[in-house]
Protein backbone atom coordinates (compact mmCIF):
# COMPACT_ATOMS: atom_id res chain seq x y z
CA UNK A 1 0.00 0.00 0.00
CA UNK A 2 0.92 3.38 -0.98
CA UNK A 3 1.56 6.34 1.89
CA UNK A 4 0.87 9.82 0.79
CA UNK A 5 1.29 13.19 3.25
CA UNK A 6 -0.87 16.27 2.92
CA UNK A 7 1.03 18.97 4.81
CA UNK A 8 -1.57 22.18 4.77
CA UNK A 9 -3.00 24.62 6.64
CA UNK A 10 -6.26 23.12 6.91
CA UNK A 11 -7.73 20.89 9.54
CA UNK A 12 -9.48 18.18 8.44
CA UNK A 13 -12.87 18.67 10.80
CA UNK A 14 -13.43 21.99 8.98
CA UNK A 15 -16.77 22.70 7.62
CA UNK A 16 -15.01 23.87 4.51
CA UNK A 17 -13.47 21.41 2.28
CA UNK A 18 -10.58 22.99 0.67
CA UNK A 19 -8.48 21.06 -2.24
CA UNK A 20 -6.50 19.24 0.28
CA UNK A 21 -9.65 17.57 1.64
CA UNK A 22 -10.40 16.79 -1.56
CA UNK A 23 -6.75 14.96 -2.01
CA UNK A 24 -6.65 13.05 1.00
CA UNK A 25 -10.06 11.64 -0.13
CA UNK A 26 -9.23 10.88 -3.33
CA UNK A 27 -6.34 9.06 -2.50
CA UNK A 28 -8.07 7.31 0.17
CA UNK A 29 -10.44 6.14 -2.48
CA UNK A 30 -7.79 4.87 -4.49
CA UNK A 31 -6.47 2.59 -2.09
CA UNK A 32 -3.83 4.84 -0.17
CA UNK A 33 -2.78 4.91 3.09
CA UNK A 34 -3.50 9.15 4.03
CA UNK A 35 -1.75 11.28 6.30
CA UNK A 36 -3.65 15.16 6.41
CA UNK A 37 -0.93 16.92 8.39
CA UNK A 38 -2.25 20.05 9.60
CA UNK A 39 0.87 22.71 10.11
CA UNK A 40 0.98 26.20 10.89
CA UNK A 41 -1.14 26.07 14.76
CA UNK A 42 0.45 27.06 17.68
CA UNK A 43 -0.02 29.34 20.87
CA UNK A 44 0.45 32.08 18.30
CA UNK A 45 -2.80 31.11 16.70
CA UNK A 46 -4.69 31.45 19.99
CA UNK A 47 -3.32 34.87 20.46
CA UNK A 48 -4.19 35.71 16.53
CA UNK A 49 -7.76 34.21 17.26
CA UNK A 50 -7.49 31.66 14.85
CA UNK A 51 -10.84 30.16 13.16
CA UNK A 52 -9.27 27.13 13.25
CA UNK A 53 -9.67 26.48 16.90
CA UNK A 54 -12.68 27.42 17.07
CA UNK A 55 -13.50 23.60 16.57
CA UNK A 56 -13.72 22.61 20.83
CA UNK A 57 -12.29 18.38 19.40
CA UNK A 58 -9.04 19.97 17.69
CA UNK A 59 -8.13 20.83 21.72
CA UNK A 60 -7.78 16.88 22.02
CA UNK A 61 -6.62 15.85 18.84
CA UNK A 62 -3.16 18.35 19.25
CA UNK A 63 0.23 16.35 18.35
CA UNK A 64 -1.59 12.99 18.12
CA UNK A 65 -2.56 10.51 15.27
CA UNK A 66 -5.90 10.18 14.75
CA UNK A 67 -7.58 7.69 12.81
CA UNK A 68 -10.34 9.01 10.52
CA UNK A 69 -11.25 5.80 8.69
CA UNK A 70 -9.16 2.61 8.02
CA UNK A 71 -6.94 4.49 5.79
CA UNK A 72 -6.94 8.17 6.48
CA UNK A 73 -5.41 9.84 9.54
CA UNK A 74 -5.30 13.61 10.74
CA UNK A 75 -2.55 14.95 12.60
CA UNK A 76 -2.83 18.39 13.76
CA UNK A 77 0.90 19.58 14.59
CA UNK A 78 0.43 22.06 17.29
CA UNK A 79 4.09 23.60 18.25
CA UNK A 80 4.94 26.48 20.76
CA UNK A 81 5.05 29.28 17.98
CA UNK A 82 5.07 29.15 13.88
CA UNK A 83 6.04 31.84 11.37
CA UNK A 84 3.41 34.42 11.55
CA UNK A 85 3.99 38.31 10.28
CA UNK A 86 4.82 40.27 13.04
CA UNK A 87 2.86 43.20 10.84
CA UNK A 88 6.60 45.36 10.93
CA UNK A 89 9.61 44.98 9.71
CA UNK A 90 11.50 45.43 12.72
CA UNK A 91 9.39 42.58 14.38
CA UNK A 92 9.72 40.26 11.44
CA UNK A 93 13.52 40.65 11.04
CA UNK A 94 13.90 40.16 14.62
CA UNK A 95 11.55 36.88 14.72
CA UNK A 96 13.42 35.54 11.98
CA UNK A 97 16.03 33.18 13.34
CA UNK A 98 13.32 32.00 16.10
CA UNK A 99 10.89 31.12 13.06
CA UNK A 100 13.81 29.50 10.80
CA UNK A 101 13.82 26.67 13.56
CA UNK A 102 10.20 26.27 12.81
CA UNK A 103 10.81 22.59 10.64
CA UNK A 104 12.84 21.39 12.86
CA UNK A 105 10.10 21.25 15.97
CA UNK A 106 9.45 17.47 17.28
CA UNK A 107 6.95 15.87 15.10
CA UNK A 108 5.84 13.58 17.48
CA UNK A 109 3.62 10.82 16.45
CA UNK A 110 3.45 11.63 12.72
CA UNK A 111 7.44 11.17 12.81
CA UNK A 112 7.31 7.28 12.13
CA UNK A 113 4.56 7.58 8.95
CA UNK A 114 6.65 10.45 7.23
CA UNK A 115 9.82 7.96 7.49
CA UNK A 116 8.07 5.39 5.27
CA UNK A 117 5.58 7.87 2.86
CA UNK A 118 5.96 7.51 -0.99
CA UNK A 119 5.04 10.84 -1.60
CA UNK A 120 4.87 14.44 0.04
CA UNK A 121 2.60 17.11 -1.27
CA UNK A 122 2.60 20.71 0.17
CA UNK A 123 0.28 23.63 0.27
CA UNK A 124 1.48 27.04 -0.05
CA UNK A 125 1.37 27.48 3.91
CA UNK A 126 4.25 27.63 6.76
CA UNK A 127 4.62 23.75 6.57
CA UNK A 128 6.56 24.31 3.26
CA UNK A 129 9.57 25.11 6.04
CA UNK A 130 9.10 21.64 6.74
CA UNK A 131 10.30 20.49 3.40
CA UNK A 132 14.14 19.95 4.06
CA UNK A 133 13.19 18.09 6.99
CA UNK A 134 10.99 15.29 5.58
CA UNK A 135 14.07 15.07 2.43
CA UNK A 136 16.11 14.17 5.60
CA UNK A 137 13.93 12.25 6.91
CA UNK A 138 13.04 10.66 3.59
CA UNK A 139 14.75 11.09 0.65
CA UNK A 140 13.64 8.84 -1.38
CA UNK A 141 10.17 9.72 -2.16
CA UNK A 142 8.07 11.87 -3.95
CA UNK A 143 8.06 15.76 -3.33
CA UNK A 144 5.17 17.58 -4.59
CA UNK A 145 4.37 21.29 -3.99
CA UNK A 146 0.64 22.04 -4.98
CA UNK A 147 0.55 25.78 -5.05
CA UNK A 148 -2.66 26.88 -3.60
CA UNK A 149 -2.13 31.06 -2.90
CA UNK A 150 0.48 33.55 -3.82
CA UNK A 151 2.35 33.65 0.01
CA UNK A 152 2.88 37.38 -0.72
CA UNK A 153 -0.90 38.16 -1.37
CA UNK A 154 -1.35 36.56 2.20
CA UNK A 155 1.21 38.55 3.68
CA UNK A 156 3.19 35.72 5.19
CA UNK A 157 6.51 35.75 7.17
CA UNK A 158 9.56 36.54 5.07
CA UNK A 159 11.07 33.28 6.26
CA UNK A 160 8.11 31.18 4.62
CA UNK A 161 8.89 32.99 1.40
CA UNK A 162 12.56 31.96 1.85
CA UNK A 163 11.50 28.42 2.28
CA UNK A 164 9.17 28.61 -0.58
CA UNK A 165 11.91 29.56 -2.55
CA UNK A 166 15.08 27.50 -1.72
CA UNK A 167 12.14 24.61 -2.24
CA UNK A 168 10.80 25.44 -5.88
CA UNK A 169 14.00 24.20 -7.06
CA UNK A 170 14.35 21.02 -5.55
CA UNK A 171 10.42 19.74 -5.96
CA UNK A 172 9.96 16.74 -8.16
CA UNK A 173 6.80 18.74 -9.10
CA UNK A 174 5.00 22.00 -8.89
CA UNK A 175 1.47 21.59 -9.79
CA UNK A 176 -0.62 25.39 -10.13
CA UNK A 177 -3.93 25.66 -10.68
CA UNK A 178 -3.65 28.87 -13.32
CA UNK A 179 -1.30 30.24 -15.43
CA UNK A 180 -0.69 33.08 -13.77
CA UNK A 181 1.96 31.09 -11.21
CA UNK A 182 4.14 30.50 -14.37
CA UNK A 183 4.44 34.59 -14.10
CA UNK A 184 5.29 34.08 -10.65
CA UNK A 185 7.57 31.35 -10.73
CA UNK A 186 8.98 32.30 -14.56
CA UNK A 187 12.45 30.01 -13.57
CA UNK A 188 10.93 26.74 -12.21
CA UNK A 189 10.95 24.47 -15.27
CA UNK A 190 9.27 21.50 -13.01
CA UNK A 191 5.94 23.82 -13.12
CA UNK A 192 2.80 22.19 -14.66
CA UNK A 193 -0.23 23.98 -14.97
CA UNK A 194 -3.28 21.60 -13.41
CA UNK A 195 -6.62 23.31 -12.73
CA UNK A 196 -8.38 22.01 -9.81
CA UNK A 197 -10.77 19.19 -9.43
CA UNK A 198 -14.46 18.55 -8.35
CA UNK A 199 -15.99 15.16 -7.07
CA UNK A 200 -17.96 14.97 -10.03
CA UNK A 201 -19.52 12.02 -8.65
CA UNK A 202 -21.38 14.11 -5.91
CA UNK A 203 -22.16 17.16 -8.68
CA UNK A 204 -23.99 14.03 -10.68
CA UNK A 205 -26.35 12.74 -7.91
CA UNK A 206 -29.95 13.95 -7.67
CA UNK A 207 -30.40 16.21 -4.98
CA UNK A 208 -34.55 18.10 -3.61
CA UNK A 209 -33.93 21.27 -5.43
CA UNK A 210 -33.42 23.79 -2.51
CA UNK A 211 -34.85 26.67 -4.89
CA UNK A 212 -38.20 25.39 -5.32
CA UNK A 213 -41.09 27.78 -4.05
CA UNK A 214 -38.72 30.55 -3.58
CA UNK A 215 -38.67 33.27 -6.18
CA UNK A 216 -35.85 33.31 -9.29
CA UNK A 217 -33.70 33.67 -11.22
CA UNK A 218 -31.24 32.30 -8.61
CA UNK A 219 -28.13 33.68 -7.87
CA UNK A 220 -25.56 32.01 -5.63
CA UNK A 221 -21.71 32.43 -4.76
CA UNK A 222 -20.38 30.04 -2.67
CA UNK A 223 -16.98 31.11 -0.60
CA UNK A 224 -15.45 32.48 2.23
CA UNK A 225 -13.61 35.62 1.94
CA UNK A 226 -12.86 38.82 -0.58
CA UNK A 227 -16.94 39.35 -1.86
CA UNK A 228 -17.59 42.81 -3.77
CA UNK A 229 -20.21 43.31 -1.24
CA UNK A 230 -20.50 46.27 -3.31
CA UNK A 231 -21.89 44.29 -6.74
CA UNK A 232 -24.20 42.51 -4.36
CA UNK A 233 -25.65 46.35 -3.08
CA UNK A 234 -25.99 47.57 -6.76
CA UNK A 235 -27.52 44.05 -8.55
CA UNK A 236 -29.98 43.48 -5.26
CA UNK A 237 -31.42 46.60 -6.36
CA UNK A 238 -31.13 46.84 -9.84
CA UNK A 239 -33.17 43.09 -9.92
CA UNK A 240 -35.78 43.41 -6.94
CA UNK A 241 -37.29 40.28 -7.83
CA UNK A 242 -34.26 38.12 -8.43
CA UNK A 243 -32.99 36.02 -5.35
CA UNK A 244 -29.41 36.37 -4.42
CA UNK A 245 -28.09 33.13 -2.16
CA UNK A 246 -24.70 33.91 0.19
CA UNK A 247 -22.87 31.04 1.11
CA UNK A 248 -19.90 31.56 3.38
CA UNK A 249 -18.62 33.25 6.70
CA UNK A 250 -19.36 36.53 4.47
CA UNK A 251 -19.45 39.81 6.86
CA UNK A 252 -21.45 43.10 5.99
CA UNK A 253 -23.79 42.00 3.39
CA UNK A 254 -27.12 44.28 3.02
CA UNK A 255 -29.96 43.01 4.88
CA UNK A 256 -32.89 43.08 1.87
CA UNK A 257 -35.65 40.94 1.15
CA UNK A 258 -34.21 39.22 -2.22
CA UNK A 259 -30.60 38.71 -0.31
CA UNK A 260 -30.61 34.95 1.68
CA UNK A 261 -27.15 35.16 3.78
CA UNK A 262 -26.67 30.92 5.18
CA UNK A 263 -22.85 31.59 6.81
CA UNK A 264 -20.56 28.54 6.46
CA UNK A 265 -22.55 25.22 6.00
CA UNK A 266 -20.98 22.15 5.21
CA UNK A 267 -19.68 20.98 1.28
CA UNK A 268 -22.06 18.61 0.79
CA UNK A 269 -25.19 20.79 1.71
CA UNK A 270 -23.72 23.56 -1.17
CA UNK A 271 -23.37 21.21 -3.86
CA UNK A 272 -27.66 21.33 -4.56
CA UNK A 273 -27.27 24.72 -4.40
CA UNK A 274 -24.98 25.32 -6.79
CA UNK A 275 -26.20 22.23 -9.48
CA UNK A 276 -29.74 24.02 -9.15
CA UNK A 277 -29.06 27.90 -9.75
CA UNK A 278 -29.60 29.86 -12.75
CA UNK A 279 -25.96 32.09 -12.39
CA UNK A 280 -23.00 31.12 -10.62
CA UNK A 281 -21.61 34.38 -8.81
CA UNK A 282 -17.39 34.36 -8.75
CA UNK A 283 -17.73 38.58 -7.41
CA UNK A 284 -14.72 38.62 -5.95
CA UNK A 285 -13.16 42.26 -4.90
CA UNK A 286 -10.18 43.71 -6.56
CA UNK A 287 -6.69 42.46 -5.32
CA UNK A 288 -3.28 42.18 -6.35
CA UNK A 289 -2.75 39.12 -7.98
CA UNK A 290 -6.54 38.46 -8.71
CA UNK A 291 -6.05 36.65 -11.72
CA UNK A 292 -4.70 33.43 -10.14
CA UNK A 293 -8.41 33.12 -9.15
CA UNK A 294 -9.47 33.18 -13.03
CA UNK A 295 -9.64 29.69 -12.79
CA UNK A 296 -10.36 29.11 -8.88
CA UNK A 297 -12.33 26.02 -7.56
CA UNK A 298 -16.07 27.64 -7.55
CA UNK A 299 -15.52 28.45 -11.34
CA UNK A 300 -14.57 24.94 -11.97
CA UNK A 301 -17.97 23.92 -9.93
CA UNK A 302 -19.76 26.38 -11.92
CA UNK A 303 -18.94 25.38 -15.03
CA UNK A 304 -19.41 21.75 -14.64
CA UNK A 305 -23.04 22.48 -13.49
CA UNK A 306 -23.10 24.20 -16.63
CA UNK A 307 -23.74 27.79 -15.16
CA UNK A 308 -23.25 31.41 -16.69
CA UNK A 309 -20.67 33.25 -14.34
CA UNK A 310 -20.53 36.56 -13.50
CA UNK A 311 -16.98 37.68 -12.41
CA UNK A 312 -15.40 40.98 -12.57
CA UNK A 313 -13.31 41.90 -15.78
CA UNK A 314 -10.23 42.09 -13.93
CA UNK A 315 -10.09 38.57 -13.23
CA UNK A 316 -9.46 38.37 -17.31
CA UNK A 317 -11.20 34.64 -17.80
CA UNK A 318 -11.24 32.83 -21.18
CA UNK A 319 -13.68 31.07 -20.32
CA UNK A 320 -16.98 31.36 -22.59
CA UNK A 321 -19.63 31.44 -19.75
CA UNK A 322 -18.00 34.02 -17.32
CA UNK A 323 -19.36 37.54 -17.93
CA UNK A 324 -17.61 40.51 -16.96
CA UNK A 325 -18.04 43.41 -15.29
CA UNK A 326 -16.69 46.18 -14.30
CA UNK A 327 -17.03 46.83 -10.27
CA UNK A 328 -19.30 49.20 -9.16
CA UNK A 329 -20.46 50.25 -12.44
CA UNK A 330 -24.39 49.87 -12.41
CA UNK A 331 -24.69 49.45 -15.93
CA UNK A 332 -22.29 47.26 -16.42
CA UNK A 333 -23.54 44.86 -13.89
CA UNK A 334 -26.79 45.51 -15.13
CA UNK A 335 -25.89 44.12 -18.48
CA UNK A 336 -23.68 41.15 -17.38
CA UNK A 337 -26.67 39.74 -15.05
CA UNK A 338 -28.58 40.13 -18.18
CA UNK A 339 -26.72 38.17 -20.54
CA UNK A 340 -25.84 35.54 -17.90
CA UNK A 341 -29.54 34.54 -17.19
CA UNK A 342 -29.89 34.40 -20.74
CA UNK A 343 -27.21 32.44 -21.96
CA UNK A 344 -27.69 29.26 -23.07
CA UNK A 345 -26.54 27.16 -20.91
CA UNK A 346 -26.77 23.90 -23.08
CA UNK A 347 -23.44 25.58 -25.08
CA UNK A 348 -21.69 25.60 -21.41
CA UNK A 349 -18.96 23.15 -22.12
CA UNK A 350 -17.83 21.13 -19.39
CA UNK A 351 -15.47 18.74 -20.72
CA UNK A 352 -11.71 18.54 -19.29
CA UNK A 353 -13.26 19.04 -16.07
CA UNK A 354 -10.86 16.52 -13.85
CA UNK A 355 -12.09 14.19 -10.83
CA UNK A 356 -9.77 14.51 -7.95
CA UNK A 357 -8.88 10.91 -8.69
CA UNK A 358 -7.43 12.23 -11.94
CA UNK A 359 -5.64 15.25 -10.34
CA UNK A 360 -3.90 12.62 -7.45
CA UNK A 361 -2.58 10.41 -10.74
CA UNK A 362 -0.97 13.73 -12.23
CA UNK A 363 0.30 14.25 -8.74
CA UNK A 364 2.08 11.07 -8.31
CA UNK A 365 3.25 10.64 -11.97
CA UNK A 366 0.55 9.85 -14.38
CA UNK A 367 0.79 6.35 -13.58
CA UNK A 368 -0.18 3.73 -11.74
CA UNK A 369 -1.91 5.76 -8.65
CA UNK A 370 -4.26 2.98 -7.10
CA UNK A 371 -2.20 1.65 -4.04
Amino acid sequence: MKRVVLITGHYWKSKRRAGFHQLADAYERLGWEVLFFTASLSWFSRLRRDHRLAYPELWGERNRMVRVSDRLWSFVWFTPFHPANMRSSLLNRLSYPLFRRYGSLALGEAEEFVRVADLFIFESSPGLLLYERFRTLNGSSRFVYRVSDDLRLLRNHPVVLEAEATALPNFDLVSAPSPYFKGLFPMVDNLEIHPHAIRKDLFDRNYPNPYIGRRGPHLVFVGISHFDTKFLEIASKLFPAWTFHIIGPIPGLPRRPNIIAYGEIPFLETVPFIKYADVGLATRSYRPGAKSLSDSLKIIQYTYCQLPIVAPAFLQSKRSNVIPYEPENPDSIRRALESAVTMDRRSIAKEGIWSWEELAALLWGGINAAG
